[in-house]
């Protein structure tokens, strides 16, 4: 007996070549496939499939011959699933398709019977042959009936009369035209003649339907009208601002977070990372791209150090070494160049950065774009300028991010409100002839930020990456911990970014022969780098996190975890819980072992290798580190060393800042205006003999105290 004529066999014994029949219809099928079978199987109570199930099944589609409807069918097979069960699940669906591969070959017509024109009173044979797995009976229809004694494969006319053809009359009454205009799916008023009646339309088409009422409607052709639509967006946010071999940052951790909140009332998927290495930025990018696909809305925006040399910029790793070249650093065009295989609806690029040249890199990138007309740089200062952060008391935002986060809910052309950014930053006084906004587009439609999602057909492959960014951006559940003496202490987690997670732990119940206890996390993985000075503290700002502070409860011990992307394994600490009784003098104190698996994007392994095809070697460009011949400084290469300077000399009257000594090699300024208009100087050597800069140099300004109380007091001196 046939496997598909015997509904008792188990779905696991069916042949190979009728399965994988199965799997590809139900792995090509959207509303219809494997995970609405998951659905409907989930519902019969003889069956188990749990969420986490469905999601294994879908992770099966980032393997290279995976197939999550297999994994889903051998799940139900192992539980028992019959030929029988599976036809019925199916039905239940309505998925003909997949109901063919597990029935039995049909019936196969081998001859059509043809229309043919024959003179009245000549014979006639008309011929229909056909073939299946059992006996094919036959029977001939004139319209919807029966032609009596016409059970053969031949219908025989002997001889044909004019009854015999096939006619349908019109009848004699009038026939009323009518006329209706749509534009997607909905009626367009004052745009029809009296007489109107519905009609289907294709979403995004204008098209006019004309037909009698009673009878076959005719539609004419589309009129195509574009209303912008993104099939998903996705954000990466980078802020560098702890660097190992370069002047530090503030602005970044503010830009990033204030950024995220942003992109998200507009139905972002944001990644939001801070302090990267090259390979981690590397890693993040390729993550980024995974999530990207046709008419997708891709944004990168970047806050660091960075350079710009023959039209490409570099995005520099907080690794990077003194001098750094395009070798350590990441160049934004290949990224782009990867995002343009994506097929991508929009291109947005915000890049918060200097763009100084840097002497040190004489690489000339290759990287061959193709023409689309929907690219937008957004870059936060000219070409060969710098870009510069507020520096105050407490965190502020750099100037592009601060004009910007006013503008960027507004539903406007992203060029457009760019425009309009600029014209702000413009306004601001500290600013001008120091930093302007800087817009290139090759968009050439009105495309918005606030744009509408309008999923369109996604593969597995993109429904496990989309899972995969769920799963990496899902808190640690809260956790009850309960102590042998009757303690019981309740842990929470935040997400400050999505590779820095806060835990606060807070008492819920205590005996009252206890006088005080606290919990402490301790033993933290040695990969994470945690400064014990900066664990357990009352407050937020004590942990260095200074932008949750208003959003989670007081009374707590907060912990804040940075660079979560370093972790190797699970996060597994201790609480040790200290109590105080009334009737003991010294500390008694618990431990109890937490784990919490891996938090936030620790999940996604962004310290991994750098794979081969990561946005390093997108191209053949010279800047690769395995094409750059200038990857490492020369050997022959001589740094002069450097005395004291004098910033006065270089002080830019209007900013009062120092002008950044073009040539000096490994040193930096950090120049800040006080109260006293006293310009203090830290840490700057100077080089007698220029030598080309190591690094281009993001100046730190007191912008703040400048615009309210020492504006008036600037004097204009003659540049040297």
């Amino acid at each position: 007996m046939s496997d598909l004529n015997d509904n008792s066999l188990n779905i696991n014994f069916l042949k190979e070549s009728i399965l994988k029949r199965l799997c590809e219809s139900l792995d090509k099928a959207n509303n219809k496939g494997w995970r609405k079978l998951g659905e409907i199987v989930k519902s019969d109570k003889r069956f188990k499939v749990s969420l986490d199930d469905m999601d294994m099944c879908s992770l099966r589609a980032l393997e290279a011959d995976g197939s999550p409807s297999r994994s889903l069918l051998k799940l139900i097979g192992d539980q028992g699933c019959m030929v029988g069960e599976l036809v019925e699940f199916l039905k239940i669906m309505g998925h003909t398709d997949a109901l063919q591969c597990l029935k039995p070959p049909g019936i196969q017509i081998l001859v059509q019977p043809q229309s043919v024109a024959v003179i009245a009173g000549h014979n006639l044979r008309l011929s229909c042959y056909a073939v299946g797995a059992s006996h094919v009976q036959f029977q001939w229809f004139k319209k919807t009936e029966e032609v009596h004694n016409s059970s053969s494969p031949d219908l025989v006319f002997s001889p044909v009369r004019l009854k015999d053809k096939n006619w349908s009359p019109y009848s004699n009454r009038l026939r009323i035209i009518h006329y209706q205009t749509f534009k997607s799916e909905h009626k367009l008023a004052q745009k029809h003649v009296p007489h109107c009646q519905e009609m289907m339309t294709n979403e995004n088409n204008i098209c006019c339907e004309v037909g009698p009422k009673y009878n076959t409607r005719l539609i004419s052709s589309d009129l195509n009208v574009f209303l912008p639509s993104a099939t998903d967006k996705v954000a990466l946010l980078i802020g560098n601002l702890t660097y190992r071999n370069h002047p530090q940052l503030k602005a970044p951790m503010v830009d990033v977070y204030d950024l995220t909140n942003l992109l998200r009332q507009l139905n972002f998927k944001v990644v939001s990372l801070l302090d990267l290495t090259e390979s981690e930025m590397r890693n993040a990018v390729e993550e980024f791209l995974s999530l990207l696909h046709k008419g997708v809305y891709g944004l990168l925006y970047y806050a660091g150090h960075g350079y710009e040399n023959f039209g490409n910029s570099f995005m520099v790793p907080v690794d990077a070494p003194n001098p750094y070249r395009s070798g350590n650093c990441l160049c934004v065009q290949s990224i782009l160049k990867l995002m343009q295989e994506k097929e991508t609806g929009l291109n947005v690029f915000l890049l918060d950065m200097c763009r100084k040249r840097n002497v040190h890199d004489d690489a000339m990138p290759n990287v061959v774009l193709k023409v689309t007309a929907n690219i937008v740089f957004g870059y936060a200062t000219c070409q060969d300028a710098e870009a510069f952060e507020l520096s105050s008391s407490g965190f502020t935002n750099g100037v592009f991010i601060k004009f910007l986060k006013e503008r960027l809910l507004e539903d406007e052309k992203i060029t457009v409100l760019l425009d309009r950014v600029a014209e702000d930053m413009g306004q601001f006084d500290p600013t001008k002839g120091k930093q302007a906004l800087e817009i290139r587009s090759s968009l050439s439609e009105r495309r918005s930020l606030t744009d509408p999602i309008r999923p369109g057909d996604y593969s597995d492959a993109a429904e496990a990456q989309n899972l995969l960014w769920s799963k990496a951006h899902e808190l640690p559940e809260s956790k009850l911990l309960d102590f042998e003496c009757g303690v019981q202490i309740k842990m929470d987690f935040a997400a400050e970014f999505s590779n820095v997670l806060v835990i606060y732990t807070s008492i819920v119940k205590k005996s009252e022969e206890m006088l005080s206890c606290q919990a402490h996390i301790t033993d933290l993985p040695l990969d994470l780098d945690v400064d014990p000075k900066l664990m357990n503290k009352e407050t937020l700002e004590e942990t260095g996190s200074f932008l949750l502070s208003g959003s989670l409860p007081h009374h707590c011990l907060y912990t804040r975890l940075s660079s979560l992307q370093k972790l190797k394994e699970e996060l597994a600490f201790t609480v040790c819980l200290q109590v105080q009784f009334n009737s003991l003098d010294e500390l008694v104190q618990w431990n109890m072992d937490v784990s919490i698996g891996k938090p936030l994007t620790a999940k996604l392994d962004l310290n991994r290798p750098t794979r081969k095809n990561s946005c390093q070697l997108t191209c053949l460009i010279p800047h690769s580190p395995s094409t750059s011949p200038s990857h490492s400084p020369a050997s022959d290469r001589r740094f002069h060393s450097q005395g004291p300077c004098f910033p006065q000399l270089y002080a830019n009257p209007y900013l009062n800042v120092c002008e950044p000594l073009h040539g000096a090699v490994g040193g930096y300024g950090d120049f800040r205006l006080y109260v006293d208009h006293t310009y203090q100087y830290e840490n700057m050597p100077c080089s007698p003999v220029l030598n080309p800069p190591s690094i281009p140099i993001e100046t730190t300004d007191d912008i703040d105290d400048m615009q309210n109380e020492f504006m008036n007091s600037l004097q204009l001196y003659n540049h040297p």
